[in-house]
């Protein structure tokens, strides 16, 4: 057969194999590649997150998130020759997050407030009238009471001052959430025990509160 003399054989041939079955192709998983994923997804974090998750998250095998975990730490942290950031990857409860500094609360939380409206909406107020009742409580404990996600509106309490982180738990990494004295110092009274019985307006406690919190 004669050669076709169009046919350039000495270019290189362009991989024409068709895609297998078995899945979607990998995402890359060199360690830049991991950082960045890994990077947007702590950005959009509510709750710290294993290595595990964060692994599944971005599609990269554990070993590979550990050590872009570690890379980002050291990058914020002005570790790598670059400035030291205003906000660092914090390790919490068996999980990572990102948190603002602590030198920089103070102006962060000035930042907000002034940002936040004056009157808090329905869903807010019955969020954090559970928080008020039954704290210490996670935040899938009020969206189980409530039986509608809460995470927007325990950002915008938080955000107000109202609420608190008061601690985390150490096997499944949730935030145990309370109020502040703000919320006192808003609502005129010295305690929570000045808050009113709604016992009696319960049935039986079935609606998930602690019938000794409710008093």
């Amino acid at each position: 057969m004669t050669a076709d003399p169009t046919i350039d054989e000495t270019a290189p041939v362009a991989d024409t194999a068709p895609a297998t079955a078995t899945g979607p192709a990998q995402r890359p998983s060199d360690a830049a590649s991991v950082a960045r994923r890994l990077e947007a997804i702590l950005l959009v974090l509510d709750e710290p997150q294993g290595l595990v998750s964060l692994a599944a998250a971005v599609a990269a095998p554990v070993p590979a998130v550990r050590q872009a975990v570690e890379a980002l730490v050291a990058d914020y942290d002005g570790e790598t020759g670059g400035p030291r950031r205003g906000f660092e990857l914090r390790e919490v409860g068996g999980g990572w997050r990102l948190y603002v500094r602590e030198e920089h609360d103070d102006v962060v939380a000035e930042f907000v407030n002034t940002q936040a409206p004056s009157r808090l909406s329905q869903a807010a107020l019955e969020t954090l009238a559970v928080i008020a009742y039954k704290q210490p409580v996670t935040r899938g404990q009020v969206a189980s009471i409530r039986a509608v996600n809460v995470d927007s509106v325990v950002r915008t309490l938080l955000s107000r001052g109202l609420i608190t982180e008061v601690f985390t738990d150490p096997d499944t990494g949730a935030i145990h959430y309370g109020t502040t004295d703000q919320l006192l110092v808003n609502l005129g009274i010295n305690s929570l025990d000045e808050l009113p019985h709604i016992s009696p307006l319960l049935d039986d406690g079935s609606d998930g509160f602690d019938g000794e919190v409710l008093k």
